[in-house]
C-alpha cells in the first residue's frame, strides 16, 4: 500500500499527493482549499461537509472510489441523527480520512469564501409583448336551457368580451375549473398563451403574471423573475452549477459521460434540482405564489442544453459535433421535473447555433443585435469554451474556441474562482516593477495603509491583468518568457526550478505567477484569438469596429488588459466594452417579447457556422496568437495608449517571429490535446 494518496478538490481544482490516512479537512488546509470548520474538527458544526466522487478520471490519471474514504464514523452518525441530516453521499471532512486516490467536491455552503456569482441583471428597456396575457371575465352561470359545459361557456365569453379565438387548452384545467368558477361567483381571470391557448384560471381578479429567465452556464446558473406585464425584474438568484464535480469544463463532463454512460441521468437530475432551488429562492424573495409563474425561458451552451433536456451530450465530444436538436424547444415544466411550479407552465429553450455555439450565444445575439448595425461587431462570451459571433446587418458568422478553464482559475498555480479575498485587479509600475492589487470584497489597493484584507488567491480577471501588466512592464517577453535577468532589480522575480516566477503577494497565502501559468494563459488566449481571426478571414475584414465581451467573466475583464495580452483583436479602445450577462439578457428578451422568439429562430438559421476543429487555417492563426499581444498583428490602437515594452536582452523581432512561435505553438497545442 502506498504511503501517499492523490486528491483533487473541485471546484477549485487544487490537487496534490498527501499522506495516507489524512483527514479531508487537513488535506484541504494543506492544499489551501476553502473548506469551512469552526468546531476544531470535532464533528459538531457540520460546516466541513464534502461530496466524494466515484468513477474514472482520465484527466487526473486515477480512479476515484467512495471506498477510498474511511467508513462512516460514530461522530458523523451522531451529527446525522442529533443535529442535522447529512444529504445522501455527504461526509464530514473532519471525520472522513483518505485511504486512496479521490476527487472531492466542496459544496458552496461549505466554503468560507463563497464564490461571487457575477451574472448581474442588465437593467435595460425591453419592449414588452409577452407570450402570455391576462383576461378577466364574468362567466355566465349554467342553466337548464343551456347545456354547454363550464369550459365551453368560459371560452365563449372570452371570444365575446376579448375577441379571442381559443383553439386549445391545458387539460390540467379540467380538474379544478368547476371549483374555481363557483368559489369566485363566476368571476375569474385567465392566462392565454399566443392568443389562442387557455393555460390557467384564477378565482377573482388576478394582476400578476410572472415568468423566469434562466441562464444555464457551465459554472454558474442565474435566474431572473420578471413581471410579464411591465418587464420589471422582481427578484434574481444565482448558484454554482453543481455539475462541477463531474468536470470543471464542458468537455470534461462529456468525457466523464463517455466513461460513465449510466451517469447521464444523474447529471440531468442535479441541474434540474438546482433550477428548482433557484425557483424556490425567487418565490421566497418576492413573496409571490409559485402559481403566478406561467412561463420559463432557458439559454444554455450545447452541453448544458442537452443535459437539461435529458439528452446524453456525448455526440458533442467529437466531430461532427452533432446536436440532437438545434431548433427552439417548447415544453412543459413537468417535462423537466420542475415541481416548484405548476406542471403546465410553459418552457421555451432558445435555439442552438451549432455544435459548440449554443442557445446562450443565440441569447447574446438577441441582446446585442449585431444584425441591425452596419458596423462589424465582434461578440465574445469568454468562458471555458469561448463562443464568438462576428458580423453586421449583411452577414453573421459564429464559432467556438476551446479556451479551457484557465481564465476561471483552474490550471493556475494560485488560481481560484471569484470569491472574497481573490485578487481581481493588478497594476505594476514599469519603472520600479513593484505591484499593487485589489481583492474581491475590498475597494482599497494593497499599497494603502488601510489594506488589511486576507488574500486567498487570484481569480480570472486578476490573472488577465497580472499577465498584461507583466508584459507591459517588460517582466515577460512577447513570447511569454519571464525575464530572470531582472531578478537583481526586482525581488518579486524569483527562481523556480529551471525558470522564474513573479511573486505578486507574499503573505499567509503566497500568490505567485509561474512560467507554466503564463503558458496556460497563452494557450487559452491564442485559441480565442485564432477563432476570431478565422471568422475575420471568412468575412473578409482586416479589423473590427466594435467589440463586446459577454458572460460573467467577460463582464469583469479590464478590456485594455485583455487587448494587451491579445485576447481580442486590435480595436479603438473606446469601442471595446462589456456586454454584461448578454445571454441572460437575451433570455429575458425572449421571455418578455414573443416576436423576439420568432426573430432569433429565423436569425439562427441564417448565421454561418464555422467549425474551428476542421479549419486548416486555425493552427496557423493559433501559433501567431501565442505571442503577446500577437506575433504579426501590430495593435496600433493599443500602443497609442500604452508604451510598447522594450525588447529584452537577446530578444529581437526576428527571433520572436512567426517561425519560432510556430514550433513552440505546435508543441503546446500537441500537449494541450493530450
Amino acid at each position: 500500500m502506498s504511503d501517499t494518496v492523490q486528491i483533487v478538490f473541485t471546484p477549485s481544482g487544487r490537487r496534490g499527493k498527501l499522506q495516507h490516512g489524512i483527514s479531508v479537512l487537513d488535506a484541504a488546509r494543506e492544499l489551501g482549499v476553502d473548506l469551512d470548520s469552526v468546531c476544531g474538527g470535532r464533528g459538531l458544526c457540520g460546516r466541513c461537509q464534502i461530496s466524494p466522487s466515484a468513477g474514472e478520471f482520465p484527466k487526473f490519471g486515477f480512479k476515484s472510489s467512495l471506498s477510498h474514504l474511511t467508513e462512516f464514523t460514530a461522530v458523523e452518525a451522531r451529527y446525522h441523527e442529533k443535529v442535522r441530516c447529512l444529504e445522501d453521499g455527504r461526509r464530514l471532512g473532519c471525520q472522513a480520512r483518505l485511504q486512496g486516490d479521490l476527487v472531492i467536491d466542496v459544496p458552496s455552503e461549505s466554503q468560507v469564501h463563497q464564490q461571487v456569482v457575477r451574472k448581474a441583471v442588465d437593467r435595460r428597456d425591453i419592449e414588452v409583448d409577452p407570450v402570455y396575457h391576462l383576461y378577466s371575465v364574468k362567466v355566465p352561470e349554467p342553466d337548464m336551457e343551456n347545456p354547454k359545459g363550464d369550459l365551453d361557456r368560459l371560452i365563449s365569453i372570452l371570444e365575446q368580451d376579448w375577441q379571442l379565438d381559443i383553439k386549445t387548452y391545458d387539460s390540467g384545467l379540467l380538474s379544478s375549473l368547476q371549483h374555481v368558477l363557483r368559489e369566485s361567483d363566476w368571476f375569474v381571470t385567465v392566462a392565454v398563451r399566443n392568443s389562442d391557448e387557455l393555460t390557467a384560471v384564477w378565482p377573482g381578479f388576478q394582476d400578476k403574471l410572472l415568468g423566469v429567465a434562466v441562464d444555464l452556464g457551465s459554472t454558474t446558473v442565474a435566474a431572473n423573475l420578471c413581471d410579464l406585464s411591465t418587464g420589471e425584474v422582481l427578484a434574481s438568484a444565482s448558484t454554482m452549477n453543481p455539475q462541477i464535480r463531474f468536470g470543471e469544463d464542458l468537455m470534461s463532463r462529456v468525457s466523464y459521460l463517455m466513461m460513465h454512460p449510466n451517469e447521464a441521468d444523474e447529471l440531468t437530475r442535479v441541474i434540474r434540482f438546482a433550477v428548482c432551488e433557484l425557483l424556490e429562492e425567487l418565490v421566497g424573495a418576492s413573496h409571490i405564489s409559485a402559481t403566478d409563474i406561467v412561463d420559463i425561458v432557458f439559454v444554455a451552451n450545447p452541453v448544458m442544453h442537452h443535459i437539461l433536456l435529458g439528452i446524453n451530450p456525448v455526440e458533442l465530444g467529437g466531430a461532427p459535433f452533432a446536436l440532437a436538436i438545434s431548433d427552439a424547444v417548447n415544453l412543459k415544466a413537468s417535462d423537466l421535473d420542475l415541481s416548484v411550479v405548476n406542471a403546465a407552465v410553459s418552457v421555451y429553450v432558445l435555439p442552438c447555433i451549432a455544435g459548440h455555439v449554443g442557445a446562450d450565444a443565440a441569447g447574446m445575439v438577441l441582446s446585442e443585435a449585431p444584425q441591425r448595425s452596419n458596423e462589424i461587431t465582434l461578440l465574445v462570451d469568454v468562458g471555458t469554451n469561448a463562443e464568438i459571433v462576428l458580423g453586421n446587418n449583411r452577414h453573421l458568422l459564429a464559432c467556438s474556441s476551446p479556451t479551457g478553464p484557465a481564465f476561471e482559475g483552474a490550471q493556475i498555480t494560485c488560481g481560484q474562482r471569484a470569491a472574497a479575498g481573490a485578487i481581481e485587479r493588478v497594476r505594476i509600475d514599469p519603472d520600479s516593477l513593484t505591484a499593487r492589487f485589489k481583492v474581491i470584497g475590498s475597494d482599497i489597493w494593497s499599497d494603502h495603509s488601510d489594506f488589511h484584507h486576507q488574500v486567498t488567491g487570484i481569480c480570472g480577471s486578476g490573472i488577465i491583468e497580472v499577465i498584461a501588466e507583466m508584459y507591459l512592464a517588460g517582466i515577460i517577453s512577447s513570447d511569454g518568457i519571464i525575464n530572470g535577468a531582472l531578478a537583481d532589480q526586482c525581488e518579486s522575480i524569483v527562481p523556480e526550478e529551471r525558470t522564474f516566477a513573479f511573486v505578486l503577494h507574499d503573505g499567509d497565502v503566497e500568490v505567485r505567477i509561474t512560467q507554466n501559468d503564463v503558458r496556460q494563459i497563452q494557450l487559452a488566449k491564442a485559441a480565442l484569438y485564432a477563432g476570431t481571426k478565422l471568422l475575420m478571414k471568412r468575412l473578409g475584414v482586416a479589423q473590427v469596429d466594435r467589440i463586446r465581451l459577454a458572460g460573467a467573466f467577460g463582464s469583469q475583464i479590464d478590456v485594455t488588459r485583455a487587448m494587451a495580452i491579445g485576447l481580442i483583436p486590435d480595436c479603438q479602445l473606446s469601442e471595446v466594452s462589456s456586454a454584461g450577462n448578454a445571454a441572460g439578457t437575451g433570455a429575458r428578451i425572449a421571455l418578455l417579447n414573443r416576436e423576439a422568439r420568432n426573430e432569433i429562430e429565423g436569425l439562427v438559421r441564417q448565421i454561418e457556422k464555422v467549425e474551428t476543429a476542421t479549419e486548416a487555417d486555425f493552427q496557423e492563426f493559433f501559433v501567431d496568437a501565442m505571442s503577446f499581444p500577437h506575433g504579426i498583428d501590430p495593435f496600433h490602437s493599443l500602443f497609442a495608449h500604452f508604451d510598447k515594452p522594450k525588447l529584452g536582452a537577446g530578444e529581437s523581432a526576428s527571433n520572436i517571429g512567426r517561425k519560432r512561435n510556430r514550433r513552440r505553438g505546435k508543441r503546446m497545442k500537441d500537449g494541450q490535446a493530450k
